[in-house]
């Protein structure tokens, strides 16, 4: 399944993370995607963000899809956020629209 807007991402994220599907969270983002995670420190490319998944993904408390703001859009681009319901602070995420119309994470900030 693919993202078909760019609010579909967060729960087709909640969905693989609970299903412990590492390889199925990295196809949510761009080659090139920069995700700000673990806290602190960045982790750049797909394949780097499977890889740090693969380690996480099993350790991560059950999921759920949580209440989102109004997405921002900029002709291909779109900030999309969520108010987390274990008060981090905020999450926000940049994703762009594909060639074939789906939408890829570029960037994304789980822990504000």
């Amino acid at each position: 399944m693919t993202a078909q807007t760019p609010e579909d991402l967060a729960r087709l994220f909640v969905e693989r993370a609970n299903a412990n599907d590492a390889a199925g969270i990295a196809e949510l983002y761009e080659p090139d995607a920069v995700l700000g995670f673990p806290p602190g420190r960045t982790t750049v490319g797909r394949d780097a963000i499977r890889a740090l998944f693969e380690n996480v993904v099993a350790q991560m408390p059950e999921m759920s899809v949580e209440e989102a703001v109004p997405t921002l859009y900029f002709d291909d681009l779109a900030l999309t956020a969520t108010r987390p319901a274990d008060g981090t602070g905020g999450r926000a995420q940049v994703a762009r629209r594909q060639p074939d119309g789906t939408w890829l994470r570029i960037l994304d900030r789980p822990e504000a």
